[in-house]
């Protein structure tokens, strides 16, 4: 008999806003995102049977009702705060979640019920580009938050093979503090090697890493690389199947949530390119890919990095340039002019081929981005 899969599809912008959930928190969001239709904006509210909800949490049943106002009130009180596409110094902020409640049916069964506040609903439904996804048992498995965070920080860039990210990006997305692990050994210790151990034994991924940015000869290590494959030999020994697709209506097991194992394979989404269309030099897809993940999915960002080139000329690697001066832009180093002063000569150069070496391109890049890392740091 096939194995089914319950699917979370997770918006990209969404996925660098939940460093402040906590374990039992990370895992019943990554359940809200299972059970629901991302193509059925009608439906937000999820309903739990309170038993069910202890077992997936791996806690003993507890019903004081002290124990259970606390889990409201937190899930009550996440934020979530959107950049403002224009100027990121600004931004908007709401409620994740604006209604929980906990009650019982005619036959006396409890349950635990959450609905998604109306300002959210965009991030979490009727979404085509920039998500991920990924079955709902590896989130499951994990045994702690950093261990989920950093499981859906790479899971994110699986389709790339590689992630380059600063330290202090890292503790930010890991809702680690920025002076917790002043050493880079204890992080690497109870944080790197501890996800690497956990990834590699209980989800569909697992990564390498290494020192990629430091600060000066020898110096403090300001970024690190992981390269993420996909695990071959994961086994799920998570015994709730039944308990899992008790949660999936089956409207839903009829449309995009649901998949076969024997009818299709595993797919990593990319990011939608055709945002760049404005683009006119003879790109490849993949490099626009490249620019369009420094940039965060944000095309605006992009285009004003390009009006940027088009008004300076002479570049000889456009892709390289863009994914710098994006870098810039959103580090607040510099601000794209309000004139363009537009030239009659051709502007870019060396397009022959576009074989790049891409560990050359990251490593052209943050050459150019050093000076802008060492301020930061210093």
């Amino acid at each position: 008999m096939a194995r089914k899969k319950v699917i979370v599809e997770k918006r990209n912008i969404l996925n660098e806003m939940l460093s402040r959930f906590n374990l039992q928190e990370l895992r019943l969001f990554s359940i809200y995102l299972g059970r629901i239709n991302p193509r059925d904006q009608t439906k937000p509210i999820v309903r739990l049977e309170i038993n069910d909800f202890y077992r997936i949490m791996d806690l003993q049943p507890q019903r004081d009702k002290e124990y259970l106002n606390k889990i409201v009130t937190s899930l009550l009180t996440k934020v979530i705060y959107i950049p403002d596409e224009k100027n990121n110094s600004n931004f908007r902020a709401f409620v994740l979640f604006k209604e929980c409640a906990i009650e019982s049916d005619a036959k006396g069964n409890r349950y635990f019920e959450i609905e998604a506040h109306e300002k959210a609903i965009p991030l979490l439904f009727d979404y085509k580009r920039d998500y991920f996804k990924y079955e709902l048992w590896n989130v499951l498995n994990l045994e702690s938050s950093n261990q989920i965070r950093m499981y859906e920080i790479l899971k994110q860039y699986e389709w790339r093979g590689e992630r380059i990210i600063s330290v202090a990006e890292l503790k930010a997305l890991l809702g680690i503090e920025r002076k917790e692990y002043p050493s880079f050994g204890d992080f690497k210790k109870r944080v790197l090697d501890a996800c690497k151990k956990a990834l590699k034994e209980k989800t569909d991924i697992e990564f390498t890493y290494e020192p990629h940015l430091r600060s000066g000869r020898g110096g403090k290590i300001q970024s690190i690389r992981f390269v993420i494959i996909k695990n071959t030999d994961y086994v799920c020994h998570l015994k709730l199947d039944n308990l899992i697709y008790k949660f999936i209506e089956p409207d839903v097991l009829k449309g995009v949530k649901y998949e076969n194992t024997e009818q299709s394979q595993e797919s990593t989404l990319e990011p939608d390119v055709t945002s760049l269309k404005f683009i006119q030099e003879p790109l490849t897809d993949r490099d626009k890919l490249f620019i369009l993940q420094a940039a965060n999915g944000d095309a605006t960002l992009v285009e004003a990095a390009y009006d940027m080139a088009k008004s300076q000329g002479g570049i000889n690697n456009l892709t390289a340039w863009l994914i710098s001066m994006i870098g810039k832009l959103k580090n607040d180093e510099i601000s794209p002019p309000v004139n363009v002063k537009k030239q009659t000569v051709n502007r870019f150069n060396n397009f022959d081929g576009h074989n790049y070496d891409f560990n050359e391109l990251e490593r052209l890049e943050l050459e150019l981005l050093m000076a802008g890392y060492n301020k930061m740091n210093n």
